[in-house]
């Protein structure tokens, strides 16, 4: 479980994220909503070891992050994997861009150790950047140039090079911003089958119908933490927190 507790972060004395508290266990969806600039894409980081917050604890399977040694924080870091909204790809083929994941990580499972040896001696393309592929729907383009690809494709290899060490963890930071339709289609599916693979996938999104389709559980963030975190139907139809409510039916405009 990674579990954020009373966590605030501020940046210039600016508090950008107040007091939120928030669990993702493993094979769930939870989806993080709320309007541009109150903090979504700070508390991603802060959940993926890339941010020590200002205030507050932040613990994967009950260890404290923060009051580990750097080697440990390292390790738990591991465990977690990060999309950020903009893909970032190298000039290369789609598979090398995939087998990238695999290359950066110090500490992983032995089938990922061997797949990697397997690259050393003889350059196959690893299973697991195969079966990544196939996850996001882009197992044909395998060998194409990365920089000939679509928007959406980009994203969706991003996707795949998250998927292919085998995160514990998912982090998604608006996956879907600015992709058509089929894309975002694809990108949905792709949650949906990391969640079937035991993996705990947070996704923060502007898009409310997005969150409401892919999400599990749902947390409202509203600049001051979270007004309300809950199971997705409670939180669209029967909201407890005037302030969710409000900003579910648009009547609360940031």
């Amino acid at each position: 479980m990674i579990r954020l507790s009373n966590v605030t972060h501020s940046y210039d004395a600016e508090p950008v994220v107040e007091g939120a508290s928030l669990s993702v266990e493993p094979g769930e969806v939870v989806g993080i909503i709320g309007p541009s600039g109150v903090g979504k894409t700070t508390l991603l980081r802060i959940m993926a070891l890339f941010l020590e917050p200002s205030e507050g604890e932040v613990e994967l399977d009950g260890e404290g992050a923060w009051r580990v040694d750097e080697a440990e924080r390292l390790a738990l870091r591991r465990r977690v994997g990060m999309v950020f909204q903009e893909a970032s790809l190298f000039d290369g083929t789609v598979a090398r861009n995939v087998e990238y994941g695999l290359r950066v990580r110090r500490s992983w499972p032995e089938r990922a150790r061997e797949q990697l040896r397997s690259v050393v001696r003889s350059s196959p393309t690893p299973p697991a950047v195969e079966e990544a592929l196939d996850v996001v729907g882009l197992r044909d383009k395998l060998d194409q140039e990365a920089d000939s690809l679509s928007g959406g494709e980009a994203q969706r290899v991003s996707f795949a090079r998250a998927l292919a060490y085998e995160p514990e963890f998912l982090l998604l930071d608006e996956p879907t911003s600015d992709l058509d339709p089929r894309n975002t289609g694809l990108i949905e599916e792709a949650i949906a089958a990391a969640r079937d693979r035991g993996i705990g996938v947070v996704v923060a999104t502007h898009d409310m119908h997005q969150a409401e389709r892919v999400a599990d559980r749902v947390g409202v963030l509203l600049g001051d933490g979270f007004t309300e975190v809950g199971p997705t139907e409670t939180i669209f139809e029967d909201p407890t927190d005037e302030r969710t409510r409000k900003f579910i039916s648009g009547e609360l405009v940031y």
